[in-house]
């Protein structure tokens, strides 16, 4: 994750690039230089590091010196127009960015390209990168610029201040953030089950999933055409599984009710009938008749006449035993 980057104490050699900045023409004329360059390091040696007393330090100062009225112009010149004009895109790798800015700059400073620079550099554009970004998350604004920024690893602390916004709206953006990319990992996973399959097969499979078709496009890879044509031919589908579930529930209701009078053999009508008479005497209540006869498997059609004509059960029983 990304966080504002510590204000390191500055290099020694951007601290005498620092005050080389600030010279004038003047000041590094023939007549003027060597008392320019004492000056300089005095300033140094005020910052806290000793420059005029120590001869590997005043060299690279007497070095950066010389570069800078060699080239015409400040090494920073160069240096800070080059990081100024990147993108947020151009620091997306600082390594590489560092060693484009080493390459160009370095042509006219070759000091530039020593390998303890390097560090430095790509520390610059590590600031520079992380202020693109928070730039950039600004001129979006609100949730769009959470969204840019939480995709970019800022840290949660950097984007609340850098944008303004509350905790609670910053949670309700990472959470619904969170949610998507949970998302995204379980339609990655859904298409890894299916990876020798065809693209027909995998856009069933996913909309099988309830996945959106937003993500199918994106993540299986195909046109919208196939997501039709993958939807219209699922629709044939569940149109038969309907038909087959309610064929299937009919039967299962019928089982469960189950022959009319008319079917029901004359020795099993006697043993329902007889059922039926030891369950009224336990109970009157129709729920309970009906609860304990379906226990009994009694048929729905002898229920329906011992809860609505119970003296009906008396021909029906004559007719059993007569026949």
């Amino acid at each position: 994750m990304t966080t504002r980057p510590a204000a390191d104490k500055r290099p020694f050699w951007l601290m005498i690039e620092d005050e080389i900045l600030q010279l004038t023409a003047n000041d590094l004329s023939d007549g003027n230089v060597e008392q320019t360059i004492q000056r300089t390091a005095k300033a140094l040696d005020d910052t806290g590091i000793n420059v005029s007393r120590n001869a590997g330090n005043l060299l690279q100062l007497r070095w950066a010196v010389d570069a800078r009225i060699k080239v015409g112009r400040p090494l920073l010149q160069d240096f800070n127009a080059a990081v100024s004009a990147l993108s947020l895109e151009d620091v997306a790798d600082t390594y590489a960015a560092a060693w484009k800015i080493i390459r160009e700059v370095g042509e006219a400073w070759p000091k530039l390209k020593e390998s303890e620079r390097k560090p430095d550099i790509i520390s610059i554009l590590e600031k520079t990168k992380f202020d693109l970004a928070i730039a950039r998350g600004n001129e979006l604004g609100g949730e769009p610029g959470i969204r840019f920024l939480l995709g970019e690893d800022i840290a949660p602390s950097d984007i609340i201040e850098a944008m303004g916004v509350s905790q609670e709206e910053f949670d309700r953006v990472n959470a619904a953030v969170e949610a998507e990319r949970a998302e995204r990992a379980r339609v990655i996973s859904l298409l890894e089950e299916v990876a020798n399959k065809t693209d027909e097969e995998k856009v069933k499979h996913l909309l099988d999933n309830e996945v959106a078709d937003d993500l199918i496009l994106e993540l299986a890879g195909v046109e919208q055409s196939a997501v039709d044509s993958a939807k219209k031919a699922m629709e044939a589908e569940l149109a038969e599984k309907k038909r087959l579930a309610e064929e299937e529930a009919a039967r299962k209701k019928a089982e469960a009710e189950g022959p009319p009078i008319e079917d029901i053999p004359a020795d099993e009508m006697l043993e329902y009938i007889e059922s039926i008479r030891q369950i009224l005497e336990f109970s009157e209540v129709e729920d309970e008749i009906r609860t304990m006869c379906e226990q009994s498997s009694i048929p729905r059609a002898l229920v329906d006449i011992a809860v609505s004509d119970a003296d009906r059960l008396d021909e029906l029983e004559s007719q059993a035993e007569a026949s």
